[in-house]
């Protein structure tokens, strides 16, 4: 019984690592702010997304990753001088919940405006979240935009 007991936990742990391993938290947000656009494409095609858009003119990237179950996460990436600015795009509720869980415990102030949540974030930024429905309309669904704005002081590293 213990081994049965044993194993069926094993497996509920491996499955649910093996799938939050390509969702974006915060330790993973504070990275991609840190660092240049060339160590982004590094770090998130290994864990798994795919260059959609690169415009290394503009300096703005585009990446994007789709789940087993229809869902997406596309995540957009502009760098302004030595600043980056991030937009991740899901339909993706694990996405959503990792975000909010992991940045709760850095929280300096959360309002809501407008539909709008807004995160103020200690050693990060400031992170605006808007929740639509989707197109077509399906009530266990929902679209999640995140923009992931840095404190001013945090610039990338070349």
């Amino acid at each position: 019984m213990k081994k049965i007991v044993f194993t069926l936990l094993f497996a509920f742990c491996s499955i649910t690592v093996f799938c939050q391993k390509s969702l974006v938290s915060y330790d993973d947000i504070k990275y991609l702010l840190h660092n240049n656009l060339q160590r982004a494409d590094t770090f998130l095609t290994a864990k798994g997304y795919v260059i959609a858009k690169q415009d290394d003119k503009n300096k703005n990237r585009e990446y994007t990753m789709t789940t087993q179950r229809g869902s997406f996460v596309n995540i957009n990436m502009r760098s302004d001088g030595k600043r980056l600015f991030i937009e991740l795009e899901t339909n993706e509720i694990d996405q959503y919940n990792l975000v909010r869980e992991s940045i709760a415990q850095y929280l300096d102030k959360d309002t809501m405006a407008s539909g709008i949540q807004s995160y103020s974030v200690k050693d990060l930024g400031t992170i605006y979240i808007t929740i639509n429905d989707t197109v077509p309309y399906n009530p266990i669904k929902k679209d999640y935009d995140m923009q992931i704005v840095g404190d001013k002081h945090i610039t990338a590293y070349d």
